[in-house]
């Protein structure tokens, strides 16, 4: 879609990227790093022992030891500063998902006057992508700040959302977010965030007013005439207002490929189906986005021409298969190839392989096993067993969490892949299995997709994954090929599959 919000300017990062760019932003919200002295103020001996002996396995480099005890010695007294001692030693160590439990029980252990728990707290739940848990201490916090001190906040969220690996969900939580202060903004950035916002919230009327209050007060806001323009012509409603709109856009800008897409889109909106397809193929040809993509293969479509169609909508998952406009595309006018592999499967049988090469020291480590997934609904059951078939583990993901049962005892964290590494030291890509077993993209992050001549799903590029397919001739999966690069090495994965089961 065109209504480019500040992804179309950045590149996209992964979570661990965008965790490491913003800890100078966490550390500044930090006004004072508490000290092994000061936590130990008001502690009894042995819990000055124990933070001393934190100090000095943090020291020693166990970080770990160091973060579960200032945790736990925070529950047990209820002193705020010991969990915020736990919080900077996570975020020292990279590590997004403890630094945030952390800033949660130093929130709650905090006055309600505090601001700066608040502050760390919804900045690290927005950087572990729990967007719709930013909102409710997002708004307690901005409630509690100046007007100057809430536009320094929500400029600073902006450049988080624009990171977001799922910017739909990320952009709804900011709608809200802004909904809900009196009195709202008038910072020009922040309301034309605001009215892209309320597009990804279905709030197509608040976009509107938004946006007609922007040109209101300046007229040539490029940005502002493009997204109203575009919004307009995609909803297929007052389609000469929104050509007179995109128009004076292009007229102002007549170089940004987003513009012209959004010029050609109207156009084709407008039965000039010819000069829609040349602005398009301009458009493309000067910057590859699958939302134009999706456009130009639209045209191409219409105009009986789907070969040429086909490569154009392939070209847009090559770049961005997750890209909205390409999907919604794609399931509407429903191509043949794409119907050909269609069919969902919700359990899986096979073995897998894992190798996992240390560069430095050239040694190679790994395991063997099988494993059963299956998927109900939104939740993926992944259960994994030994060579000789006894169980290991069994891993349930739903949105947000995943819990692993081992031995009788439960394990809770956020993300999928970081449980089944930190607890069984496997690197499998536990999370969004079940997408890319049916040869699809996992929802809620950049990927790239690459077919066969027939439409078959070949290969798949996403989290730093690469994938390779091999498909039997009823389509049915086969055997999967998983190779990631990382500091450490090299991790290959062999998936070899028993049964396929629709």
């Amino acid at each position: 879609m065109n209504m480019n919000f500040m992804h179309k300017q950045v590149s996209r990062l992964d979570l661990r990227s965008l965790f490491t760019l913003s800890l100078a932003l966490i550390f500044i919200l930090i006004s004072q790093p508490s000290s092994a002295q000061q936590q130990a103020k008001g502690a009894t001996g042995e819990q000055v022992f124990e933070i001393l002996a934190s100090e000095i396995a943090l020291q020693r480099g166990e970080a770990g030891l160091a973060y579960q005890t200032y945790l736990s010695l925070a529950r047990q007294t209820g002193e705020a500063d010991l969990a915020q001692r736990a919080m900077e030693i996570a975020i020292a160590a990279n590590a997004a998902d403890l630094a945030l439990v952390a800033a949660q029980t130093w929130d709650e252990l905090s006055k309600p006057s505090q601001t700066r728990p608040k502050e760390v707290l919804v900045t690290l739940l927005m950087l572990n992508q729990r967007w719709s848990e930013s909102v409710k201490p997002a708004i307690a916090l901005l409630n509690q700040q100046s007007l100057s001190e809430r536009e320094q906040t929500l400029k600073q969220w902006q450049s988080l959302i624009g990171r977001a690996s799922d910017e739909s969900a990320a952009m709804r939580a900011y709608y809200k977010i802004i909904s809900a202060l009196v009195p709202p903004p008038n910072n020009p950035d922040i309301l034309y965030s605001y009215a892209l916002a309320a597009e990804k919230a279905g709030q197509f009327e608040v976009m509107e007013k938004t946006l007609r209050s922007i040109l209101k007060k300046n007229p040539n806001d490029v940005n502002s005439l493009n997204a109203l323009g575009y919004s307009l012509a995609d909803r297929n409603i007052k389609l000469s207002e929104a050509y007179e709109l995109i128009f004076k856009a292009h007229t102002l800008s007549p170089n940004d490929a987003f513009i012209l897409d959004s010029l050609g889109w109207v156009n084709f909106r407008l039965g000039k189906t010819s000069l829609a397809l040349t602005q398009l193929q301009d458009a493309f040809r000067m910057k590859p986005e699958a939302d134009i993509a999706a456009h130009l293969g639209e045209v191409l479509w219409v105009l009986n021409r789907p070969l040429e169609a086909e490569a154009a909508w392939r070209q847009g998952e090559l770049i961005d298969a997750n890209n909205p406009t390409l999907k919604e595309t794609l399931k509407r006018l429903k191509p043949d190839w794409i119907l050909s592999v269609d069919k969902i499967a919700n359990q899986w049988d096979g073995r897998f392989a894992v190798k996992m090469s240390d560069r430095p020291n050239s040694k190679t480590q790994g395991g063997t096993g099988s494993f059963t997934l299956s998927k109900n609904g939104y939740s993926d059951t992944l259960e994994i067993r030994s060579p000789m078939g006894s169980a290991i583990a069994k891993i349930v993901i739903n949105p947000g969490e995943a819990i692993l049962e081992r031995d009788g005892q439960k394990v809770t964290a956020i993300d999928a892949d970081t449980l089944l590494q930190n607890t069984l030291g496997l690197p499998l890509p536990a999370r969004g299995l079940s997408n890319w077993l049916n040869g699809q993209v996992r929802p809620g992050s950049a990927a790239r997709l690459e077919r066969d001549e027939r439409g078959q799903v070949k290969n798949i590029r996403q989290d730093g994954w690469n994938l390779a397919y091999v498909w039997s001739e009823a389509k049915k999966i086969e055997r999967l090929s998983m190779t990631r690069n990382t500091n450490t090495g090299t991790i290959d994965v062999r998936l070899i599959f028993d049964q396929v089961n629709e």
